[in-house]
């Protein structure tokens, strides 16, 4: 059985050889670049020095191939590139570099720590008015060079008989509204002039519809998962109430899922963070083939229960390891342990892509990750 064959059966709820293996095909199961340098030390490959990154502000890198033959991942990414209507500029000051994503809002990295980069700037957050968003220069969807690298990702993944994960564009409706305006004044605006929040809600998923229609177009019938995200869940519930979200967002997921449907037969994979066990029988309902991150230890979301309730009508793509408590900071001994329990709940009956919860943070160990990856080999054999 190839790579390919085995993430599709996987996807059909059905039982393949083993458990098919998510390593760095989407900006939510992915590696952050020091680790990734670490690891591929360990394994004895050469330094990679691309640093191609899915985007910048995570800093989660565009592996290279020999890192994902040596591991026998199971996916390729397709990634749209930046788009050359809005280049990107990283700027310096005395203490940090920051860019300016094509949206408007503003994002820094600390020299004194240079992990990550964390929004500073939030370029919609005084507007009082509607005609105040509506003066705001929105970006280009149909920037047909964001285009550029996907036709070889995908050729690359069908020669070496992979499956192919087609990344979205942007971050999710709510997210990127938030991040215009900042979180407080967008929840704000949902509770108090909803017209506000439904304006920019609705200029992205016009831009996530328009983005759809030009890639699938020409790449529809060769794709075999299509990500979309937003993060709706915190450590302990979701942002909003599930009546808000039923209400504003809800409706909006589902035209994008509609609409990747009507122009492809690929799986939807939808990502959220957080504790959104409330809403997951809204994302069945609106087509989401497959959940990811799977945070298990957060509430309501032990990985047991969800497989009892919606193992027949999700995938659970994530949920493998623990990233905040046990991969970053516990024993080689306890990581296997870890990826041996969630092998267990989540893999019967098919139904399973392991990956991380969430991505491979910037300070784990490269002996977690080796016991991590053996554990998957050792305990994921059907």
């Amino acid at each position: 059985m190839d790579s390919r064959e085995r993430v599709l059966t996987a996807l059909q709820h059905k039982n393949s050889d083993r458990v098919p293996i998510d390593i760095g095909s989407s900006m939510m199961t992915g590696i952050h670049r020091d680790t990734y340098h670490r690891w591929r030390s360990l394994l004895g490959l050469p330094k990679d020095g691309t640093n191609h990154f899915f985007e910048p502000s995570m800093q989660i890198v565009y592996a290279a191939e020999d890192f994902f033959d040596i591991l026998e991942i199971d996916t390729r990414p397709a990634l749209p590139a930046w788009p050359r209507s809005y280049p990107l500029d990283i700027h310096e000051d005395q203490d940090s570099t920051y860019y300016y994503d094509e949206w408007g809002y503003g994002l820094k990295m600390p020299k004194s720590d240079p992990i990550y980069y964390s929004l500073f700037y939030h370029p919609l957050r005084n507007a009082e008015y509607l005609s105040d968003l509506k003066n705001h220069p929105f970006p280009d969807p149909n920037d047909k060079t964001r285009l550029l690298p996907i036709n070889d990702q995908i050729k690359l993944a069908e020669q070496k008989e992979k499956a192919t994960v087609l990344n979205n564009v942007c971050a999710g409706t709510m997210e990127v509204a938030s991040w215009l305006r900042g979180l407080d004044q967008f929840l704000m605006d949902l509770a108090l002039q909803p017209e506000m929040a439904e304006y920019l809600l609705d200029k992205v998923l016009n831009f996530k519809l328009a983005y759809w229609e030009m890639v699938l177009n020409e790449f529809g019938d060769q794709i075999d998962v299509v990500v979309e995200s937003d993060d709706i869940g915190t450590q302990a519930s979701l942002l909003i109430s599930p009546k808000m979200y039923r209400k504003y967002i809800k409706p909006r997921h589902k035209q994008i899922i509609d609409y990747i449907k009507s122009k492809s037969s690929a799986k939807v994979f939808f990502h959220s963070c957080g504790a959104i066990r409330p809403i997951i029988p809204d994302l069945i309902e609106i087509g989401v083939d497959i959940l990811n991150p799977v945070q298990f230890n957060l509430t309501g979301m032990d990985a047991k229960s969800l497989k009892k309730d919606f193992g027949e009508d999700i995938v659970f793509w994530g949920g493998g390891i623990d990233t905040q408590t046990i991969l970053s900071r516990r024993t080689p001994e306890e990581v296997r342990e870890n990826v041996r329990q969630q092998i267990e709940i989540l893999a019967e009956s098919g139904g399973f892509v392991f990956a991380t919860v969430h991505n491979i943070q910037a300070e784990v160990p490269p002996e977690n990750l080796i016991a991590m990856w053996q554990a998957v080999m050792d305990f994921g054999q059907y």
